[in-house]
């Protein structure tokens, strides 16, 4: 018979004692009181644990807990944007799996005048997460600074930190590759790129290959404009791209590669505002697929990224380093793919 707590006892009940009077293991009581989704523990003995664990007025530590290693089984996700819609599907593909993996997933924005780095240490020192999905590590974040000086588990996606060992990324090159050889395809010799902030891995990486590339297609101009990933960092990007030359030197542009959806909004848009036509005067090609580039006009020819895929990777590398393992960088493997709309055709609109 499981011993019983006295009433009018003084409580100072500990994780032994609700173990004792549940008649079940240290273990058994761990697992239920942080909710993990274990399907070895009968729904009779979580009954128990909870009923002791009420009657004994327990209360874990959440600072021991988390120094203990007990966890709580739930990631936190740090996203430079709400508004960005690629982060909407990475979001998606790490939400279920770290449910498949029966973790919880929070979600934060990271914004300039947002102390993230102090927001993701509370949750942390509090004990409320097991670990953080970071998609946002800008150049000179203090939030890198704080993450080298603890042991939170990490991992960086859809971001590169070098050094780190905790990167999850795509195979960015290969989606300007696919772009230019489409375009190059359909006649275009002059195609410019709008790339990303500066300073950002990805976007560096996608630009250096593309600049690359271009040379190789042996292209007569492959003019580069960096801006947000953004509809406004598209616009003023283009409009960069397609301001006329000083002098004879360069050949207009006759199609554009983005680094993101909004950003390829944004240049359809600044397109239109000049009084040029899509695709007839400039063709757009936009990188990442998501439902509303079909739903554009003309609609938007894209480079589909594992979008997916990548939170899926991203949380299966955190919960392998919760759990002590060593992971190292991945790049997950999934090709890019081209999907063809109305928004690309040959130079004058040839088909």
């Amino acid at each position: 018979m499981p011993e019983q707590p006295v009433p009018g006892q003084p409580v100072r009940a500990r994780l032994v004692d609700v173990a004792r009077a549940a008649g079940v293991s240290k273990a058994t009581v761990s697992k239920v009181l942080n909710g993990r989704r274990d399907l070895s523990v009968r729904p009779e003995t979580r009954r128990r644990v909870h009923e002791a664990a009420e009657a004994l007025e327990y209360r874990p530590h959440s600072g021991a807990r988390a120094l203990a290693g007990a966890g709580t089984h739930a990631l936190a996700l740090l996203v430079p944007a709400l508004a960005n819609p690629t982060y909407v599907t990475i979001a998606r593909g790490a939400y279920q799996r770290a449910r498949e993996l029966g973790y919880l997933s929070l979600l934060a924005e990271d914004f300039d005048g947002h102390e993230a780095d102090e927001s993701f240490n509370e949750l942390v020192q509090a004990g409320r997460v097991d670990g953080l999905l970071i998609a946002s590590a800008r150049p000179g974040h203090p939030l890198l600074d704080a993450l080298s000086r603890s042991r939170v588990p990490h991992v960086f996606l859809n971001r590169s930190v070098e050094g780190s060992g905790r990167n999850v990324t795509m195979d960015v090159a290969r989606s300007s590759v696919t772009a230019l050889d489409h375009l190059h395809s359909l006649g275009h010799r002059a195609v410019g790129h709008v790339a990303g902030p500066p300073g950002i891995a990805p976007s560096e990486v996608r630009k250096q290959a593309f600049l690359r590339h271009a040379e190789e297609l042996g292209l007569s101009a492959a003019p580069v404009a960096s801006g947000d990933f953004t509809e406004d960092g598209g616009v003023s990007a283009t409009l960069e791209l397609l301001r006329p030359a000083d002098g004879a030197g360069r050949p207009p542009v006759t199609a554009i590669y983005t680094s993101s959806l909004a950003q390829a909004i944004g240049a359809m848009a600044a397109i239109r505002d000049l009084g040029l036509r899509i695709p007839e005067d400039i063709s757009v090609i936009g990188n990442d697929d998501l439902p509303v580039a079909g739903h554009l006009h003309p609609p938007l020819t894209t480079v589909a990224m594992p979008l997916y895929e990548l939170g899926t990777a991203a949380v299966d590398a955190l919960v392998a380093t919760i759990e002590g393992g060593t992971t190292g960088d991945v790049v997950v493997p999934t090709e890019p793919r081209l999907v063809l709309r109305r928004s690309t055709a040959g130079p004058g609109g040839s088909p």
